[in-house]
């Protein structure tokens, strides 16, 4: 989810500690480190700042395990907590932990999903069935702190709120559900192998990516109507002293680490020199598919001679930041 809501999150489980009555939950103490606890598991935002490549690799993955999850944050912010707001450490552990496991629990229903189970198993949970940033969340949040300052009654007011987030959860897993059958329906003479249906900022707007035997299908849900804007072939493989060469190239393993759905095209540039573009096609916008891996390979040598994975939305700004990469 994004930040404002793991805040919003944070903010409730403040309102539900008025059961604890070893704390003052709307100290500036509790607060702060409540809320924290709500936010601490994207710490790994900051790797943006080293280079995409590792960034996307890494975002929600450690640091949204079980270690970090169960006992990193917990016994860190519960340690702090007691160091500089002289709180009981039992309680605060609880109150962390469940703060942290929320941010967790809740990312698992994006698109982007977490490595929630590593190191058990690495592989992303991407459930896919909320939007990182859901309007009718925020609006309940919001509801919930408005109602809470009238009545005075966070409590009751933080099990209302999330039995009807649980209700809403399982109204958009049904939808979902629903248009996955559209889409069998809608395709009846192709053999399907996959079928995505991924949400939007928009309540009745749905991404859809179709793997079938041979082609992708592209397209969006809108009220429950299914619309394929776009229709691709599957490429031959990619011939093998190639693939050795961009297998091994860190912003290749990052995109194909993160991206679950994917095709690529390979362009000659020059004379001496060819391009493979790896285009995730789960987030076709305006007619462009913005997250993409790109890579410029010396014909001869097939050495990788540049590359770069990340969001663009311009052919010109991609170019620009292939170079100087």
């Amino acid at each position: 989810m994004d930040t404002l809501t793991h805040t919003m999150m944070g903010g409730t489980i403040v309102g539900l500690a008025a059961i604890d009555p070893s704390i003052d939950p709307v100290s500036v103490g509790f607060i702060t480190t409540v809320v924290g606890a709500s936010l601490v598991p994207d710490v790994d935002t900051i790797l943006k700042l080293k280079n995409n490549a590792i960034y996307i690799t890494h975002h929600r993955g450690i640091t949204h395990s079980l270690p970090f999850t169960f006992f990193i944050w917990p016994v860190l912010l519960t340690v702090l907590s007691v160091l500089m707001f002289d709180l009981p450490a039992l309680n605060m552990y609880l109150w962390i932990q469940f703060a942290v496991f929320m941010h967790v629990f809740v990312d698992i229903f994006n698109s982007y999903g977490t490595q929630a189970l590593r190191p058990i198993r690495h592989k992303w949970i991407q459930i896919g069935i909320i939007n990182t940033i859901d309007v009718p969340i925020l609006v309940l949040h919001a509801l919930y702190f408005i109602l809470w300052y009238f009545t005075g009654a966070p409590v009751m007011l933080f099990l209302g709120l999330y039995v009807i987030l649980l209700i809403y959860y399982i109204l958009r897993y049904a939808m979902q559900r629903s248009l996955v059958k559209r889409v069998v329906k809608q395709l009846p003479d192709e053999d399907l192998d996959q079928v995505f249906v991924m949400p939007t900022i928009r309540y009745f707007e749905w991404r859809i990516v179709v793997v079938t035997g041979n082609a992708y299908y592209v397209g969006r849900s809108f009220r429950g109507n299914i619309i394929f804007y776009d229709r691709f072939n599957k490429s031959q493989p990619i011939e093998t002293e190639r693939f050795e060469s961009i297998r091994k190239d860190a912003n290749f393993k990052a995109f194909t680490f993160f991206s679950s759905i994917y095709r690529y095209e390979v362009t000659d540039v020059s004379e001496d020199t060819v391009e493979i573009r790896y285009i995730d096609l789960r987030y076709l916008r305006d007619g462009h598919y913005p997250f993409v891996c790109i890579m410029h390979l010396d014909k001869q040598s097939s050495e990788v001679l540049h590359s770069y994975t990340g969001w663009v939305f311009t052919e010109s700004k991609l170019q620009q930041k292939l170079l100087a990469s």
